[in-house]
């Protein structure tokens, strides 16, 4: 809209259908958003409006939250669930504090989607070959990107802790630094619209899909969860001892109680199962475990003061509203019902049943789907129309068919 009309305060609305339209464009039926599909108001957050320093036209951005013209959030918005989330906590003198891990991959430009992505040529005239991880070295010729997001990320209030040359071909991460629930989802979805842009820019493609390319590690999103008392800032986790507390444990046994039911909402793409079922230190199960990356839940080695669970389920492809929303739900069932975990698992394990996820997003749509907890969580509304959208995609994908089933199966009897 225009800068008069937005400072003029101008209410901008939206048809309700749209916070269920699936990523090809379509919508599932109009029951799943109300009949009518009549508007929602989207009211900007005052604390999040920017503008795009990349933009060489003056032009901002206001990340909204969607609700119904009566007022209240509206049940179908990622945001809106978070925020309920977030005042639950509230309600027990509690609050949630989060980082993410986000990692993604910068391509060479890809127009042609039945051919593999490919990293950009390098100063040296060559193409990375995946031998780069952690290195300091700017062969890959990606400095004046990352320059570029840099001074972006600054104009845009973005605190960024580290920055790394991840394990895949041409992947990197960026650890944002913790605080609020919703000021990182904010700052995770603002960080990947960032990246996309300045990379056009450049020539570049940037890529958060979960598994990109094949025999290469996928991308997560990691999701670094601790509780402080609001009237103390004191970390529940651990006690005047440095000891972990029942508090910590109720809430590992809640984030197990909720993984399987939640990975459509941790891995939402066909993709993010490539991910899962090919685990380069991507997990698809619900152990814990002290400091092992075999584990769904990680506990960082970390001072008593620090001490929090990492969620290592979602892809980077996650929605990080929902993710961290269904994350922090499922510990704050725990807390709330006493939950214990599991025992611990070290070294090498192999998963017991009751532990393992979904692998598939059909199995994670069904097991969603018949799920009360969720229902319980999210209400009734927002998990029929996801996954009824959800569906939608999955569907879209097989009515391909893949260059894997003409090569491999077209010569079979």
């Amino acid at each position: 809209m225009t800068a008069e009309g937005f400072l003029e305060g101008r209410r901008l609305q939206m048809a309700r259908g749209v916070l269920l339209q699936c990523i090809m464009g379509g919508y599932p039926p109009a029951r799943f958003y109300g009949s009518d599909d009549g508007d929602l108001a989207l009211v900007p957050d005052p604390a999040q409006i920017h503008r795009l320093p990349w933009s060489k036209q003056p032009r901002a951005l206001a990340i909204c939250d969607a609700d119904e013209l009566t007022g209240e959030s509206s049940s179908l918005s990622t945001r809106g669930q978070l925020k309920a989330v977030i005042a639950r906590y509230a309600a027990l003198g509690l609050a949630p504090v989060v980082a993410t891990e986000l990692e993604f991959f910068v391509f060479a430009p890809n127009t042609d989607p039945t051919q593999p992505f490919q990293a950009p040529v390098g100063l040296d005239g060559r193409r990375e070959d995946g031998h780069s991880a952690f290195s300091v070295s700017s062969n890959n010729g990606l400095r004046p990107f990352f320059s570029e997001v840099y001074e972006c990320m600054a104009a845009l209030g973005l605190p960024r802790d580290t920055f790394m040359h991840e394990m895949g071909v041409s992947q990197f991460e960026i650890n944002l630094l913790h605080g609020d629930p919703l000021l990182l989802a904010d700052q995770t979805l603002l960080f990947k619209h960032l990246l996309k842009e300045v990379a056009l820019k450049h020539g570049l493609t940037v890529v958060c899909m979960a598994k990109p390319l094949a025999h290469t590690p996928g991308s997560s999103m990691h999701i670094h969860q601790s509780i402080v008392e609001i009237a103390t800032g004191r970390n529940v986790f651990s006690d005047e001892a440095g000891e972990p507390t029942a508090t910590f444990r109720h809430f590992i046994g809640g984030q197990q109680a909720g993984m399987a039911d939640f990975t459509a909402l941790f891995a939402p793409n066909v993709n993010s199962y490539q991910r899962l079922c090919h685990p380069f230190a991507s997990p698809n199960n619900a152990c814990w475990s002290h400091d092992n990356r075999a584990a769904g839940l990680r506990i960082p080695a970390s001072s008593p003061v620090a001490r929090r669970v990492e969620n290592r389920l979602p892809g980077a492809d996650a929605n990080p509203y929902l993710a961290i929303a269904a994350s922090l739900a499922a510990g704050l069932y725990g807390i709330e019902n006493r939950l214990e975990p599991s025992e611990a698992i070290q070294g090498e394990f192999e998963v017991p049943d009751n532990l393992s996820l979904p692998c598939t997003l059909h199995a994670a749509l069904e097991r969603l789907k018949r799920s009360q907890l969720a229902k319980e969580l999210f209400g009734k509304e927002f998990i029929e129309g996801y996954v009824a959208s959800k569906t939608m995609e999955l569907t879209s994908f097989f009515d391909e068919i893949t260059p894997w089933e003409r090569r491999v199966l077209a010569a079979q009897a």
